[in-house]
């Protein structure tokens, strides 16, 4: 298995997976897109393979004219090179991340004491919500996760039944689990709540089987997930058109 692609696709799976429930996935052959007026996520348009200018073009004439924000993610794999394209047509790189994997056949871990809870309903789903929008300062709105909770699990984290986070747990292989949007509410950080749900989300993908667990991490989850014994794979930029920065 090739980890890295396996990684990425985990994502785009999702961000499809979620554009399809809203009716708002395009398919192209060069890239494929989706806008959800009423959610900040994911409103990604992703191209297959490196494109050249004309294809840039394309997408820029979909992502100009569209009342909703776009980002355009860059993985750095297989020689990609097409961030300089992106930053010579009036792109601007709004966030990095950084790619990683876990081989769960080398590391033990146990639930920890913290409870999640899968999202069920629509009072759930408002809650992990108002939840994430609090841990990540953007919304996710509740009926994406209520058009989409039987392919994933939506978590809401407490501790001694107080809600402190969000996680989403994704599968788009037999071998792999990815991990996203795992967050703290700001008032109960540094508290060691983050590796806390991680042991428990690794404790529970073990336990279904899984070989691999990927994530996309942010520099301030970095540390923790080098920790867990999460290795590198590959950088990834998101853009936005300059224009588009404060829309």
């Amino acid at each position: 298995m090739d980890l890295a692609k396996g990684n990425i696709h985990n994502l785009t799976d999702l961000w499809q997976l979620v554009n399809r429930s809203a009716d708002s996935h395009v398919v192209g052959d060069i890239f494929d897109y989706g806008t959800i007026h009423y959610s900040d996520w994911p409103n990604r348009l992703w191209f297959h393979n490196p494109p050249d200018q004309k294809h840039l073009d394309q997408a820029k004439k979909i992502i100009s004219t569209s009342t909703t924000r776009i980002t355009v993610p860059f993985w750095d794999i297989d020689g990609n090179d097409y961030d300089k394209l992106l930053e010579q047509n009036n792109f601007s790189k709004v966030l990095e991340q950084l790619g990683m994997f876990l081989d769960m056949r080398k590391r033990d871990f146990k639930p920890s004491d913290i409870t999640l809870k899968k999202v069920q309903d629509e009072r759930s789903a408002l809650q992990w919500e108002l939840l994430f929008e609090k841990a990540f300062n953007y919304r996710i709105d509740h009926q994406l996760l209520l058009n989409t909770c039987e392919e994933v699990d939506y978590l809401i984290a407490y501790e001694q039944n107080k809600a402190v986070g969000t996680a989403v747990m994704f599968k788009s292989d037999t071998e792999l689990m990815g991990i996203h949007s795992m967050g703290v509410i700001p008032e109960m950080r540094r508290q060691g709540i983050a590796e806390k749900m991680m042991h428990s989300m690794l404790s529970d993908t073990a336990k279904k089987g899984y070989r691999y667990t990927t994530l996309q991490a942010s520099a301030m989850g970095k540390g923790l997930y080098l920790k867990l014994g999460f290795e590198e794979q590959f950088q990834m930029a998101n853009y936005v058109l300059t224009n588009d920065i404060n829309q």
